[in-house]
């Protein structure tokens, strides 16, 4: 792997999981890992309760928006997280792929997200121990 490895983390519509996920790469990581986040059906906007949850832990990513799994982005990561989206993935070899099944956070409320973003920040924390 590079002395700066890449990380990509996709799920459907890029709107909640991944960009949780990756909000939390960011703060932890400092700068050491260079982060990415697709959707294989990217949504309007990032779900405003993922939005909230993770303000209420000081990671703010309101100013994110879903964007579109390219291969390019696959290409350009060392890692790939996937998050359900299934066949939609792109793989190429040579990539290091996890699947980390996490409920999905659409339509749901602060009370159900709250775990949803406390196991992505456990998983991101092993994932960065990983890496280092």
């Amino acid at each position: 792997m590079p002395d700066r490895p890449s990380v990509l983390f996709v799920c459907v519509h890029n709107a909640g999981r991944s960009q949780m996920a990756a909000g939390f790469l960011q703060s932890l990581a400092g700068g050491r890992i260079d982060v990415r986040s697709a959707g294989s059906m990217p949504g309007n906007r990032i779900n405003p309760v993922a939005v909230e949850a993770m303000a209420e832990v000081g990671i703010d990513i309101a100013g994110e928006q879903p964007k579109k799994l390219s291969d390019d982005a696959v290409v350009a990561s060392d890692v790939v997280i996937t998050m359900g989206c299934g066949d939609e993935c792109p793989y190429f070899p040579g990539k290091r792929y996890e699947d980390w099944v996490l409920d999905d956070p659409a339509g749901q409320g602060i009370e159900a997200v709250r775990p949803i973003r406390d196991e992505i920040k456990a998983r991101v924390e092993q994932l960065i121990a990983s890496l280092d």
